[in-house]
Parts: structure tokens; sequence; C-alpha cells
């Protein structure tokens, strides 16, 4: 009777410590959360603030001039930046994380190489893929400081995370609906494209929306590459983005009125994008269903 007794007060103790630890653990975790979202919340309003008042319609002027500071063709070259980039990027980067996911034997020299390949890429910073650029791109290649020249830099840059996110969205899929292509009398490729990728889609395309973030957030790597011209610029010409024209403004000191207004746009378009692409997402999701 006393070692039951015993028994139960020593897990009675155990549990109310067990309890006490959870609410703890619950509490932190909470608060972690509460801490990033006001974290968020502070930056947006900042930017919303000290930005909005200064929006004026000179700032979307066509033309670009020393007294107007338009932000529209920083914004047009944005968008062709981001269009080429992913247009380079994405077909490599899924395919090649398709090929490790399906078709390369696990554990294999190659596989691994790969794999440590597109780890170091991932770390490696902006500025050092920027210098590349600049000696490949524009000096041995001779494009000089050119749109197309800060797309394959930036191609270059988000390869290793469209790759890795493709992969984990591949990987993600059940190999039930892999045998179960199999077993209907589907082949490999087929399996592929018709099973497996639509399935991984949401994946991938969260992939591609950071990738689309940080192309729209580079500065660096333009800054040696693509120029700071500010002009609709060509796919040959230089050409600013609307990061490295926000960096500019604030750099000189002399508009920073107009970079926080340029930066509420900046924000503006980010959101935009992941927005659409979110939605794009659960569309596909809805349609397979």
């Amino acid at each position: 009777m006393k070692t039951l007794c015993k028994y139960k007060r020593m897990t009675s103790a155990f549990l109310r410590r067990h309890h006490v630890g959870s609410r703890l653990l619950n509490i932190a975790v909470h608060a972690a959360a509460a801490v990033t979202v006001l974290v968020l919340g502070f930056l947006i309003a900042y930017i919303v603030v000290r930005g909005v008042p200064n929006l004026k319609p000179s700032l979307f002027a066509l033309q670009y001039t020393s007294d107007n500071q338009s932000m529209l063709p920083a914004i047009i070259n944005t968008c062709t930046m981001t269009f080429i980039s992913l247009l380079l990027a994405v077909p490599f980067g899924v395919g090649a994380a398709i090929y490790l996911t399906e078709y390369a034997r696990r554990g294999s020299r190659l596989t691994k190489l790969v794999q440590m390949t597109t780890q170091t890429l991932s770390g490696i910073p902006s500025i050092v893929y920027g210098l590349f650029g600049m000696l490949m791109f524009n000096n041995a290649l001779q494009l000089g400081y050119s749109m197309l020249s800060g797309a394959l830099t930036l191609a270059i840059m988000i390869l290793p995370l469209i790759m890795r996110t493709t992969q984990e969205a591949l990987s993600s899929v059940p190999d039930m609906y892999r045998e179960g292509s199999f077993g209907l009398g589907a082949g490999k490729l087929r399996t592929v494209f018709s099973v497996v990728l639509p399935s991984a889609m949401p994946g991938i395309l969260s992939g591609v929306i950071l990738a689309i973030g940080r192309i729209v957030g580079e500065t660096a790597a333009l800054m040696y590459t693509s120029g700071t011209v500010a002009k609709v610029a060509g796919l040959m010409d230089s050409g600013t983005t609307l990061a490295l024209h926000m960096y500019k403004q604030a750099s000189e000191g002399l508009y920073l009125n107009e970079a926080y207004a340029t930066s509420v746009v900046l924000l503006a378009l980010v959101l935009l994008i992941n927005l659409l692409s979110a939605k794009a997402a659960k569309l596909m999701v809805k349609g397979r269903g």
C-alpha cells in the first residue's frame, strides 16, 4: 500500500512538471510568433507611414528625369528582369530536381556531388554572384552592362533555391501515386509529368515565389551586371530595377522621400506577386480535386 501511494505521488509530481513544461513551451512558442508578427507589422507600418504621403503622379512618368525621379522605368525593368530570370532558371532547376528525385540512383556519387554543389551555391553572397556576372557575362562574353547579363546572373543565383524546393515537393508526393500509375501501364516519363509534377505543383510554386522575392529585392548582383541607368531598357541595354533605384536614391541622400515612396511600391509589388502565385496554387489544387 505504501509503495502504491509513493508511486502515485511520484506520478502526480511528474505529470505536474510535465504539464508546467508544456505550458511554458506553449507560451514561448506563442510569444515567438507574436514577436515575429509585431516586427513584420512595424516594418510595414513604418514603410507605409513614411512612403504613402510622398507618392505623387510624377513618380510614375514614363521618362525619368532628375526632377521627377520617376520609378516607372524601374518597375518595367523589374518585371522584365523577373520574367527573363525565371524563364532561364525554372526549366533547369525543375529538370535537375526531377532527375535527382525520380531518375538518379539515391546515394550515388553524382547525386551527392550535385547536392553538395547546390548547397554551396545557396550560401554564396549575392555580391560574389555580381562579381562573377561582371567578369563572365559583361567582360568575357562581351554582353556589357545589360538586362541579359543581370538576368543570367540572377538565374544562377536562384537556381539552387528552385532545385531544393522542387526536390522537397517531389519527395512529398506519396509513392502510391507512382505505383498506381505504373500499375495502370503508364511509363516513367508519363508518370512524372502527368502524376508526380501536378501533385507537387503547389510546392514548386512556393519555390518560384521565394525566387521572385529574391529577384525583386536584389541590388548587389545587379549593380555590377545590369547597371543603374534609369530608363526602360531593352535586352542588351543597361537598366535599373526597383530595388536598385531605391538604393541609389537613398544612398545619394537627396531623394529620401522618393526612396520611401519607392519602398511602398516595391512592397506592394512583392505582396501582389505573392498573392497571385498563392491564388494560382490554390486553383491548381482545386482543379486536381
